[in-house]
């Protein structure tokens, strides 16, 4: 496995709340500092988000297996975030142990996790590379992207729970579209995203507490969401909120309550 690249430390600022600690906190993860737990305890007053993250991640879980049972080994996971239970690496290897699989990230904390295995298997399986969908040029162009994945065989793009810290001033449309025209016919999105449908006044609570990270949120109606998926052919059963897409034994009544649509379309 490629070494990781290395990491400026000083980009760590425990001072500033980010997405994937917040995440990791509602998780039950250990990586996180008291101005994430500060940030997502004021979610938490607003909405549930810790039931946001635990069916967001089911729903990765689900899609992900039912990608790799199908025969697909390859998984670019964007905004992967920090070790958990359900990760892409550990369903699509538990499957498919020859699956392949990159994440990227811009949060320094999650590549520190990566360059503090340096020349072993990163914590969660994957390759894990410094990278900004917002900028997905750069990832596509990423030399242990390119050496890890073939794009001329098909390639699953993961953006799960990730859209939503992209606002429309950074062109979150053409950025799934330069990702999506980067793969062969038959790779697939795979997106989840919070939607302002079912509790828009909680959302926007949420959003405030959310202004304390190092990002800001852009909620989404279902017509927006579904923008993402232009072009694409929809997987059974399309565009739905998380606990409807394929549903297993460990949904819970009350997550079709959870404001989060997600979906996954191939490409012809």
């Amino acid at each position: 496995m490629p070494e990781p690249e290395p990491l400026d430390r000083d980009l760590i600022d425990p001072t500033v709340a980010t997405p994937a600690r917040i995440y990791a906190y509602l998780l039950g993860g250990e990586d996180h500092f008291p101005v994430d737990r500060a940030a997502a305890e004021k979610a938490l007053e607003a909405m549930p988000v810790r039931d946001f993250a635990r069916v967001n991640r089911a729903f990765l879980t689900r899609a992900v297996r039912h990608l790799a049972e199908t025969g697909l080994d390859q998984f670019l996971d964007l905004g992967i975030g920090l070790p958990a239970p359900g990760s892409t690496a550990e369903t699509a290897l538990s499957v498919r142990p020859s699956a392949r699989i990159v994440g990227v990230d811009n949060d320094p904390i999650v590549l520190a996790h990566a360059l503090a295995r340096r020349g072993e298997p990163a914590p969660s399986g994957a390759t894990i590379v410094a990278g900004d969908v917002r900028r997905p040029a750069e990832i596509l162009q990423h030399p242990e992207v390119r050496g890890r994945l073939d794009f001329d065989r098909p390639v699953a793009v993961l953006l799960v729970a990730v859209m939503h810290f992209v606002t429309d001033a950074d062109d979150p449309y053409g950025a799934v579209r330069t990702l999506m025209d980067a793969v062969a016919p038959g790779s697939v999105l795979v997106l989840s995203q919070v939607t302002s449908d079912l509790d828009p006044e909680g959302m926007r609570a949420t959003a405030k507490a959310y202004a304390r990270s190092s990002v800001k949120t852009a909620v989404r109606s279902s017509k927006e969401i579904a923008a993402f998926f232009d072009g694409l052919e929809p997987v059974d059963p399309g565009l739905v909120m998380l606990s409807q897409w394929r549903p297993d034994e460990h949904v819970l009544a009350g997550d079709d309550r959870i404001g989060m649509y997600g979906g996954v379309a191939l490409k012809r």
